[in-house]
């Protein structure tokens, strides 16, 4: 088996800055012209052969592009110029793993200088041939999680159509023929029922405080624990099982979450308006779907409208629309919207299990720590 070797990166793979193109000077074609955040447009013209590898040089910091394609890298980024006889693509695996922030900004403007860049020591295998079957794991664990990641982004497309028709009735669930009704949500479910007040809560009280950044779509994601007295001023919303969290201040006007329980005492921030469903008459998991829908956020956008601090009140979301069917057509609504909302759960997961194993790999491969025995034929 071959042995590996440390070396400075400039003399396994020299890196060059890219090439200026404005936008005017831009003409229609197939070429790929590559920024620091990748693909960023097509230009009729090539200025390095393919295989190549790009990474940022200001702007983005830290993302590793392979392209397979000739292509136009821009002043943005730098392209492995020379990859001195190494495999490309184990290059490309080898620059992830490069800390890119501690050279950025070392001449006191943000980005990363290649001279920083070509001193850092790095360990390669001696043989071409490792590098080759390194890569081909490598690879194959990347197509894992962009398959997923993939996947997850259909699911949601899917879903996101599922709610156009369910939430509207354009599409009616079998068996279910009644007549929908408008309705403005204050008159069929409360909003903000609970408030804690300072006066008769416990100031020692435990609870679990949910602010505006621990929501993302549609889920709550954390919470921090808190003695009433030391927690954030905001937190004033008592939360219960099957209630809606609806985000009213921007950038978080989507940040909306149905909590459906697994937390003490928990207490969401003003950011939130609560809202609760009235039994006989809206189901908690329509709600929490309607929240989530475009036509909520198209009322959403016209109540912000020019105002220089988009935010929409307690009164706002008590005046908004919807649509209802029966209570249980909400719930067979509901029902079906969560499922399809636990598939990409589950999708979810697969990817970050995917991702950490891809990372595993990374660090046990690329250090030489863990070897793959030689074979014929492999290519990538």
């Amino acid at each position: 088996m071959s042995e590996w070797q440390t070396a400075p990166l400039g003399n396994v793979a020299t890196l060059q800055r890219g090439f200026d193109l404005p936008t005017r000077l831009r003409r229609p074609g197939s070429v790929p012209i590559v920024s620091s955040s990748g693909r960023s447009g097509r230009h009729d013209r090539a200025m390095v052969k393919a295989p190549g590898v790009i990474t940022g040089r200001y702007g983005t910091i830290g993302k590793v592009f392979y392209e397979e394609d000739n292509f136009w890298p821009l002043n943005t980024t730098l392209w492995v110029s020379n990859f001195h006889g190494n495999h490309e693509r184990f290059i490309y695996y080898l620059l992830q793993r490069v800390d890119y922030e501690t050279h950025s900004g070392k001449s006191g403007v943000p980005g990363v200088n290649r001279n920083d860049l070509h001193g850092e020591l790095v360990r390669i295998p001696d043989t071409v041939d490792e590098q080759r079957l390194i890569a081909a794991f490598l690879l194959g664990a990347e197509e894992l999680v962009g398959g997923l990641e993939k996947l997850i982004a259909k699911k949601r497309a899917i879903k996101q159509g599922m709610m156009q028709e369910l939430l509207t009735g354009r599409t009616r669930l079998q068996g279910f023929t009644g007549t929908w009704m408008t309705s403005h949500l204050a008159a069929v479910a409360n909003v903000d029922p609970e408030s804690l007040s300072p006066a008769t809560t416990s100031p020692t009280e435990m609870i679990d405080y949910i602010s505006l950044e621990d929501v993302s779509r549609g889920s709550i994601m954390k919470s921090a624990a808190y003695r009433f007295e030391q927690a954030p001023s905001r937190a004033r919303r008592q939360v219960r099982p099957g209630d809606v969290l609806f985000g009213t201040v921007r950038p978080n006007l989507q940040s909306h979450a149905h909590y459906t329980g697994g937390l003490r005492n928990p207490v969401a921030s003003t950011g939130f308006a609560v809202i609760r469903s009235r039994p006989g008459i809206t189901d908690p998991n329509y709600l929490g779907q309607w929240v989530l829908s475009s036509g909520v956020m198209a009322q959403i956008d016209r109540i912000i409208a020019g105002s220089n601090y988009p935010a929409v009140s307690s009164g706002d979301v008590r005046r908004l629309e919807l649509l209802l069917p029966s209570e249980e057509e909400q719930a067979a609504i509901g029902s079906i919207l969560r499922d399809a909302d636990t598939e990409i759960e589950v999708a979810g997961h697969r990817l970050e299990v995917a991702r950490a194993i891809k990372q595993g790999m990374m660090q046990e491969l690329l250090t030489g720590r863990t070897r793959i025995p030689a074979a014929k034929g492999d290519t990538v």
